[in-house]
């Protein structure tokens, strides 16, 4: 099990959160204020905050944009991962991916089984990274993001959590990016 060491410093994170949704505002988003109060409450800093369609050329602007961004290095989405025909944020998010983070689903998973059961067959919750930027698209319930945040990405995005955290990989996110420009 992962435990903190409290001799480390904790090193702030900042995070961007996208709602998926055709129906939420931000006056009635619960999901991403759930994540925005978490992230804030964590100690990390919460860099950007928006409201799309589920539509994939709409999320896939977005999230490109704030892959680009040198002040956010996580990307939160909720929303748009279940199978209806306007469920397409894997569709979205996927094929910006450099590197896929199969884990993260299937640890999303058994912790979503614990609490709902085979409903969980029901998410296509999904993470990678993209330029040095973490994502993840996780369902779009108040309920499925405290999951997420609570047992997963609080632990990894916090410094001192131990044996291994994503913080302390970050520097490194872009190892592949550096060669190729010495090569050149």
């Amino acid at each position: 099990m992962a435990t903190t060491d409290e001799s480390l410093p904790f090193i702030p994170v900042r995070f961007a959160v996208l709602t998926v949704s055709d129906t939420r505002s931000l006056e009635n988003d619960q999901s991403g204020k759930t994540l925005a109060d978490r992230i804030g409450a964590a100690g990390h800093i919460l860099s950007e905050r928006a409201i799309v369609p589920d539509d994939v050329e709409e999320i896939r602007t977005i999230v490109s944009c704030w892959i680009d961004d040198p002040e956010i290095d996580v990307i939160i989405s909720t929303g748009g991962t279940g199978f209806t025909g306007r469920d397409v944020t894997p569709e979205a998010v996927e094929p910006l991916f450099e590197k896929r983070m199969d884990g993260f689903s299937a640890i999303f998973h058994r912790i979503s089984y614990d609490k709902i059961g085979t409903s969980t067959i029901q998410s296509r919750a999904t993470a990678g990274v993209a330029n040095s930027t973490f994502i993840f698209a996780i369902p779009g319930s108040p309920g499925a993001c405290k999951d997420a945040w609570d047992s997963i990405l609080r632990v990894q995005f916090d410094y001192r959590s131990r044996p291994c955290n994503f913080v302390e990989i970050m520097p490194r996110l872009d190892e592949h990016l550096k060669r190729g420009k010495l090569k050149a």
